[in-house]
């Protein structure tokens, strides 16, 4: 038994498919057919159920490949606990972000961390929230940067700040004039939404509840649209299609008047989201997480509260 066949294993039960899994370990796919063959022989039990157009996981091979998992975290910890001996922030760091986040936080972060820690660059990632912590659970991101709630327990949460939402409409709307707008307001006008998978769509429905009930039906078709990214719904808004919700920092901190939209700001109570840092609790570079978190509570994001380092997550 040998890491390289917990690697492949840990592959094909995440991607479901020994071709992709094979991809994804930068191999071909015999070689890594016959690596958990032999894997499946020298422990006398089947793996994966094979056939079909995707790969099962056997009862026991669940078990066996969270167990596989374990083992690749702590090897890879070994290798992290080796380096903290030269320097603690020496080496990488692997940060995963939201897509809701990542376009507005990182080019005043990354930045940032240079300036600090030039001696440890970040390689980024961006997913959806239960990819993210997918990968957190697999050892193949050392940390990511999401929004509460998360559907996960078991992780070390920091939190990094609130962030308020503000209605996005175009020049001319009727609300564009307003100072502050209502989300009961909002159940009469066509709503922009992210797609689903994004938690920041998620958010938006819990201010504005209506709206879930009219993505649910045929009315809603015509009453709701959906974008795969923030930026996409802006340029839709910005053309009249309808209006949306966006977080603050995606909001230009100084406001021009050749811009197409206007911000129009809740009434209170505010809705906001908290973002956090995640990380496993068993991840050793200490250090790295903490030069981390002073980057980022050393940009300067529009409309948010940085969080104190003592603040604990909700």
């Amino acid at each position: 038994m040998t890491l390289t066949e917990l690697k492949y294993i840990v592959a094909v039960a995440r991607e479901r498919h020994f071709g992709r899994a094979a991809e994804a370990c930068f191999v071909s796919q015999p070689t890594l057919s016959v690596a958990i063959r032999k894997l499946e022989d020298e422990l006398g039990v089947t793996l994966f159920e094979r056939g079909g157009t995707e790969v099962g996981v056997t009862p026991i091979g669940q078990r066996i490949v969270a167990q596989a998992q374990k083992v690749l975290e702590e090897s890879a910890n070994l290798k992290e606990i080796a380096k903290q001996g030269h320097d603690p922030l020496s080496g990488a760091l692997r940060v995963g972000v939201i897509y809701t986040i990542g376009p507005y936080l990182l080019p005043q972060l990354v930045p940032k961390l240079i300036e600090i820690a030039p001696q440890m660059p970040l390689l980024l990632q961006e997913y959806f929230t239960v990819r993210l912590l997918e990968l957190l659970r697999q050892g193949e991101i050392d940390c990511a940067i999401m929004a509460l709630p998360l559907p996960d327990a078991g992780l070390a949460i920091q939190p990094l700040y609130d962030e308020p939402f503000v209605v996005a409409v175009p020049k001319g709307h009727p609300l564009a004039s307003r100072s502050h707008v209502n989300a009961e307001e909002l159940k009469t006008e066509t709503m922009l939404l992210l797609g689903t998978g994004h938690c920041f769509r998620d958010q938006v429905l819990e201010v504005c509840p209506e709206l879930s009930r009219f993505s649910a039906t045929n009315e809603g078709i015509q009453r709701t649209f959906e974008g795969s990214s923030l930026e996409t719904i802006r340029h839709m808004v910005a053309s009249g299609i309808g209006i949306t919700v966006l977080p603050m920092s995606s909001v230009p901190a100084e406001p021009d008047e050749r811009d197409l939209l206007r911000y129009i700001p809740f009434e209170e109570p505010v809705p906001d989201r908290r973002v956090v840092l995640a990380w496993r609790k068993s991840f050793p570079r200490t250090a790295a997480i903490e030069t981390l978190i002073t980057a980022i509570q050393a940009c300067r994001l529009n409309g948010v509260t940085m969080l104190d380092a003592s603040e604990q997550a909700a």
